[in-house]
């Protein structure tokens, strides 16, 4: 009789693992693996929605059914922590986004004569896999790909990779191409004509010295709290509606009443004006268009909100200045805030609100806040990049 043994995880990378430590690609807890290699399938499977699964680098992990997949998302956080021997008092079940509510994506498209391939990358690989469906994005982006694949044989370079962003703003998809050769009248009208047909909010170009908007009838906007924003090109969002609201909702619970917040890495102010309402904000961001777009939003709205084009990498705030406010949010990149973390741990502020696309960097600077006199209250599991081992969340700490 052929020996078996069980999955019990699934690895940060996606592959299955025995209580040994063995890792088996394609397997998911509750399989079985024979001596041989051969998967003998668990209840924890799932039938694979794409046919381009498992060519794709878009997902890694459709075979795992969802109460797996949830568990996933939970136990990336949970090893996070533990490996900086980091304790929650309560880890939350994970909030998974649902299929076709991916908001903002950025293909590769290549022409090869008369072909033009778009998609995402092979797994581990430059090579494009040609999209003929898409289970992650929205269906108003992914009717877009076959419109683009045939106007970028017009404009595409042979042999030479086109980047490829969309995102669903108020007024529709913004499109921005970068590395295509559109000269001259005729191919600026074909552009216009394009851009009308598909009903675009905003259409941006780059041929290699920066972006050019070719369409824009009205400002495009997020909203957030109810506030516009006009925000600049392929500006950095949450990636999915449902996931923005439920790390908002978490960055509420998690500041209560302050009424004097500090909203650190504040982007175009997801978080400050979704939660500016009765409270003074102060939002810091280093990136200048970012804080551009916030400050105009904010004025527009008369929101008691102040912005500072800050860098907190080099610049962090400092207990005298994070002394002045209730509670902080911080929503740094996937570095964490290694530095800023130092200082809110010196720091009297009461609660903070760390937002993260990383369960390494947010473990890490978790250590250092509990060095401090925090305590790590609860955590929040994000998981907005569906099928995928990127994994998202936000946690609470208080002192």
């Amino acid at each position: 009789m052929t020996e078996t043994t069980l999955i019990t995880r699934i690895a940060a990378r996606g592959d299955g693992v025995t209580a040994d430590g063995r890792h088996v690609m394609g397997a998911v807890p509750g399989d079985h693996v024979r001596d041989d290699g051969i998967i003998v399938p668990g209840p924890n499977r799932a039938e694979p929605p794409c046919r381009h699964f498992g060519k794709c680098g878009g997902c890694q992990m459709q075979h795992v059914a969802e109460p797996a997949l949830a568990d996933y998302v939970r136990d990336r956080v949970i090893g996070g922590l533990a490996g900086q021997e980091v304790s929650a008092d309560v880890v939350l079940p994970a909030l998974l986004s649902p299929a076709h509510s991916r908001r903002r994506a950025a293909l590769t498209a290549l022409r090869t004569g008369k072909q033009v391939a778009i998609g995402f990358n092979a797994a581990q690989s430059n090579q494009i896999v040609d999209m003929r469906m898409c289970p992650l994005l929205l269906p108003e982006l992914f009717a877009l790909v076959a419109p683009v694949r045939e106007l970028l044989t017009l404009i595409a370079p042979s042999r030479r990779p086109v980047k490829v962003k969309m995102q669903m703003l108020d007024q529709g998809v913004e499109l921005v191409l970068e590395g295509v050769k559109a000269e001259g009248l005729d191919a600026a009208m074909a552009l216009q004509d394009f851009a009308g047909a598909n009903r675009l909010a905003r259409f941006v170009i780059d041929q290699g010295d920066g972006y050019e908007t070719l369409w824009q009838p009205d400002p495009p906007t997020v909203r957030f709290g109810g506030i516009a924003v006009e925000v600049p090109p392929f500006a950095f969002l949450q990636p999915t509606a449902v996931g923005q609201e439920a790390l908002i909702e978490a960055v509420t619970r998690a500041i209560g009443d302050a009424t004097a917040v500090a909203d650190l890495f504040a982007g175009v102010g997801t978080f400050a004006l979704s939660v500016q309402a009765g409270r003074k904000i102060y939002a810091a961001e280093g990136a200048r268009d970012a804080v551009a777009a916030l400050t105009g939003a904010a004025n527009l709205a008369r929101a008691l909100v102040a912005s500072e084009h800050r860098d907190l990498f080099r610049r962090p705030l400092v207990p005298a200045e994070l002394n002045r406010f209730g509670a902080v949010i911080l929503d740094p990149p996937r570095a964490g805030a290694e530095e800023q973390a130092k200082e809110l741990a010196a720091s009297d502020v009461r609660a903070i609100a760390y937002v993260s696309c990383n369960p390494a960097s947010f473990a890490r600077d978790a250590k250092i806040l509990v060095a401090g006199g925090y305590r790590l209250d609860w955590v929040q599991p994000v998981g907005q990049f569906r099928w995928s081992t990127h994994v998202e969340l936000a946690g609470r700490f208080s002192k």
